[in-house]
């Protein structure tokens, strides 16, 4: 065995979950591989270190403060979300209104009147184009179950 299959057991030996046979190899190589031994003794360190680690649970209070916080950015969410549709649907509906308005407004010229049903009609067939391609990568994505 080489070296780089018995840094595989250093773990299980300082454990003491080898076998009597894998112990013993393990030990007959330690005492002629001066690096490995060394590497053993930096494991010892830290086992031991490890070993003196304390689970400490938090204060209630502190508990208190991260849902406290966790309900506030949940509510900063919401209230962003609620403020953004709102705002969408009152953009729309007001440049609807002005379209309307500039449509039947006897005093604009055709020219312009058309060039607004144009830039709605190239804005709307956009629109389409980009949420269809979208649905389609979206539905085709490799990679959409993945958990982030």
């Amino acid at each position: 065995m080489t070296c780089h299959n018995y840094k595989d057991l250093m773990m299980g030996y300082l454990d003491n979950e080898l076998t009597d046979e894998q112990k013993k190899q393990f030990e007959e190589h330690l005492s002629g591989c001066p690096e490995c031994a060394g590497e053993l003794e930096e494991f010892r360190k830290l086992k031991a270190i490890t070993d003196e680690v304390t689970l400490v649970e938090p204060e209630d209070r502190i508990w208190q403060d991260y849902w406290n916080s966790v309900y506030n950015r949940i509510e900063r969410s919401v209230g962003w979300i609620v403020f953004s549709v709102a705002a969408i649907l009152l953009t729309i509906y007001g440049g609807f209104k002005l379209i309307e308005d500039i449509i039947k407004d006897a005093t604009v010229g055709m020219l312009l009147k058309v060039g607004l049903l144009a830039l709605i009609a190239g804005l709307a067939i956009l629109f389409v184009s980009v949420l269809r391609e979208r649905l389609h990568f979206w539905q085709k994505d490799r990679y959409k179950d993945v958990r982030r």
